[in-house]
């Protein structure tokens, strides 16, 4: 019996000594989460504030793209499952209590309130194709009532934003079991990075000056915020139990030291700050593209280097607590 349980449950290779299930899929899709839900909280945000005609390019042209990032992202996860052909599954049941069934749902109810936000701005943003929509009488009907209800569907599309960039921290979160991810701080720390990217998107894709300058401010205050997490996070985990206290140490002089603190805290949220902020205060565009773009890759490095800690993060000394060399001395 002891010879079996060792076998079946220690001798995981999956499992033992780190938790190995998740690949570059997961990272790049709660990469990808956040920002969609950062280009509809900010389109919705502009209709509502009236300040849609200073942000065309947020407003009327990424606004489209939020749809089509989710699904790629969906692609990765999709690639992620094992088995590929029961991802239906998902969706032939509602738990309350699984954070991943909360997150399927949310994912397929955001698709109709992007279509209507897309609707609401599609005859400004892709005037080609809304002229090729509007042949069809039920396309004129739909852009016609989109337009007409803009700031309902605007107020409508925040909550779900922001359930969507909450939700991309929340699924680490709600593991207990990987003591890294166990704190509150994570979910808005998530939430607040994804809208840094997409602010950071727009100040890249625009042509508008008064809407990179916009946005530019906008990223300088969600940085600040971002670091303000980041060091509450740190915190939290410092203050914790001893698990929480070895896991945070992986970064505090540990193997994920360099990744965390230079390739994501310096290289992604300081030295952006500083540039960004260089450029409105000396309006400057020396460097106009390049703290955005450290900006998105900072992003990027968050979700891969959290989701690497976590994924080694464990209660359970196992290096310890199991010696496949046990196995000889019982036969």
């Amino acid at each position: 019996m002891i010879e079996e349980v060792l076998v079946t449950v220690r001798a995981n290779p999956k499992i033992d000594p780190v938790l190995a299930t998740w690949s570059w899929e997961v990272p790049f899709y709660l990469f990808l989460g956040g920002m969609a839900a950062g280009f509809m909280f900010f389109a919705a945000m502009m209709v509502i504030l009236n300040r849609d005609r200073e942000t065309p390019f947020m407003v009327d042209k990424l606004v489209l793209w939020a749809p089509i990032v989710i699904s790629i992202g969906m692609g990765a996860l999709f690639l992620d499952l094992s088995h590929k052909l029961y991802v239906y599954r998902f969706y032939m049941s509602f738990n309350l209590t699984s954070p991943m069934s909360w997150g399927a749902w949310i994912l397929i109810v955001i698709y109709p309130i992007c279509v209507l936000q897309i609707l609401s701005s599609f005859r400004r943003g892709y005037p080609k194709l809304a002229g090729w929509a509007e042949r069809i009488s039920i396309g004129k009907l739909a852009l016609d009532l989109a337009e007409r209800h803009r700031r309902p569907i605007a107020w409508a599309t925040i909550p779900f934003a922001v359930a969507l960039g909450i939700y991309t921290g929340l699924l680490l979160n709600t593991f207990v079991a990987r003591p890294f991810w166990n704190s509150g701080i994570l979910p808005p720390l998530f939430l607040v990075s994804g809208l840094s990217t997409a602010a950071a998107i727009a100040v890249l894709g625009t042509r508008e000056v008064v809407e990179r300058h916009l946005f530019t401010r906008v990223d300088i205050g969600l940085i600040a915020v971002e670091i303000v997490l980041v060091a509450l996070f740190v915190i939290n985990l410092s203050t914790g139990s001893q698990v929480q206290l070895e896991a945070v140490n992986m970064i505090l002089g540990g193997r994920f030291t360099t990744a965390f603190w230079i390739f994501f805290f310096t290289l992604g949220l300081l030295v952006p700050l500083a540039l960004e902020s260089w450029e409105v205060a000396s309006k400057t565009k020396t460097f106009i593209y390049l703290g955005p773009l450290l900006v998105v890759v900072g992003g990027y490095m968050l979700r891969q280097v959290l989701m690497k800690i976590g994924l080694q993060s464990s209660w359970v000394d196992y290096a310890n607590q199991f010696d496949p060399n046990l196995l000889e001395l019982i036969r």
